[in-house]
């Protein structure tokens, strides 16, 4: 069964008189604990997909379904449940808090929903990023991949469904960003699904699946074979 299922998204912006389509009937599905890369040109709709999938943005037309349930036209207060819930984000700029530990950033979904803070779950995020030895550092004293692993731990610490992630290696080398796949293929071994935009080629064909866009529409869609469900 699909965890996700995007049904013939749409979505247009405006500017000035000019119409941008940024998506034009755009299907895609997803299992859980599957990992997708999209890649495509820049301006292609990788960003306005993920968006749009994220409940950040709303379709012009189509329909979103997590677990079976539409997203797509929820009220505010549901689509800013369903982000702090069902779905986490990984962006390429790391948004940390400067002033605060590695633990604490990572705590923050927690504290900003007044959520109880479950330490053991907390210690299970930092060895399960790396960052155990580093938690009580702040953002200055670590690294840009220690920062994005930060960024991946305060994102499964609501314990989502999906984890979208735009660009997450497109600040980091290439030794770097190599340890940022192996976290994601561990938590698509613990059944997360994880949607990833990228420009890097070799790090797509890490996923299980690779889907191509251009111009608004899914152009190939292609199994790596390292899906090993």
């Amino acid at each position: 069964m699909n965890l996700l299922e995007v049904q013939n998204l749409t979505k247009i912006y405006r500017r000035g008189s000019e119409e941008i389509h940024a998506l034009k009937g755009v299907s895609l599905t997803a299992r859980a604990g599957e990992f997708i890369s999209i890649v495509g040109p820049s301006g292609s709709g990788k960003t306005a997909l993920m968006n749009l999938i994220g409940s950040l943005d709303t379709p012009d037309g189509g329909t979103i379904l997590i677990d079976g349930k539409e997203i797509s036209g929820l009220p505010e207060r549901e689509r800013v449940s369903l982000r702090r819930h069902t779905i986490g984000f990984v962006f390429q700029q790391f948004f940390l808090i400067p002033t605060m530990t590695a633990r604490e950033n990572i705590m923050l979904p927690l504290i900003f929903s007044r959520q109880k803070i479950d330490e053991a779950w907390i210690e299970q995020i930092l060895a399960m990023v790396g960052l155990t030895e580093r938690a009580g550092h702040k953002p200055h004293e670590l690294s840009g991949g220690e920062m994005q692993r930060v960024a991946i731990g305060r994102a499964l610490v609501n314990r989502p469904e999906i984890i979208l992630a735009d660009e997450p290696t497109g600040n980091l080398d290439s030794a770097t960003a190599e340890q940022i796949y192996v976290i994601f293929e561990e938590l698509t071994r613990q059944g997360i699904t994880l949607i990833v935009v990228t420009h890097n080629p070799d790090l797509a064909r890490r996923s299980h699946r690779i889907v191509t866009i251009c111009d608004g529409i899914i152009h190939d869609e292609s199994s790596t074979g390292t899906d090993d469900s």
